[in-house]
C-alpha cells in the first residue's frame, strides 16, 4: 500500500489563512477544509453586513478551496457549523440550502462564544474526492493548477 502524503490546498480566490495553517489539506481522496469565517478574499477583512451575507462568503470562500482541489459541493460529506448566536441558525441554514442538494452532508451545529476576527458564523467541512487511476499524481496536478474556478452558488 502506498503512503498517503497530506498536501495543502490553496486558492486565491478565498482568504489567506489567518494564522499557522492551510486552507485545506488532501490526503489521498480526502479533503479536510480549514474553517471559513465571513473574510473577503482579497484584503481579508471581515465582511460587514447581516448574517445571510456573511453566510453567502462562506459558502464562497469554501467552494473557492473545493475547486482548488479539483471538488465542489457534492463531494462534501461532513460540515460543522459554528455560530455565536443560535438566534442565526434559520437565516444561516437557508443560505447553506442553497448550496447544497440531497443527499446532503452530515453536519453538527456548536454555539461558541467568540470566532476569529469577531465573526458571528464559522464553516468547516470535509469531502471525499475519489482518486483517479493516476491515483495521487492527478490529484497534486489538480491542486497545483491555477485556481480560476468561479466561486459563485457551486453546481453538484
Amino acid at each position: 500500500m502506498s503512503e498517503l502524503i497530506p498536501t495543502a490546498v490553496h486558492s486565491h480566490l478565498a482568504p489567506q489563512a489567518i494564522g499557522p495553517y492551510s486552507q485545506g489539506v488532501r490526503v489521498g481522496p480526502w479533503l479536510f477544509l480549514s474553517g471559513q469565517v465571513p473574510l473577503l478574499p482579497d484584503s481579508g477583512t471581515l465582511l460587514e453586513g447581516d448574517v445571510t451575507q456573511q453566510m453567502v462568503r462562506i459558502m464562497d470562500n469554501v467552494a473557492a478551496v473545493l475547486a482548488a482541489a479539483g471538488g465542489g459541493w457534492g463531494h462534501v460529506v461532513k460540515t460543522t457549523l459554528y455560530l455565536q448566536d443560535m438566534n442565526d441558525f434559520a437565516l444561516v441554514n437557508e443560505v447553506y440550502a442553497r448550496y447544497l442538494t440531497p443527499p446532503y452532508p452530515a453536519r453538527s451545529t456548536v454555539a461558541v462564544a467568540a470566532l476569529p476576527k469577531g465573526a458571528r458564523i464559522e464553516l468547516d467541512a470535509i469531502a471525499y474526492l475519489p482518486m483517479s487511476p493516476a491515483g495521487d499524481a492527478k490529484a497534486q496536478q489538480s491542486v497545483d493548477k491555477d485556481d480560476r474556478h468561479s466561486s459563485g452558488e457551486a453546481q453538484r
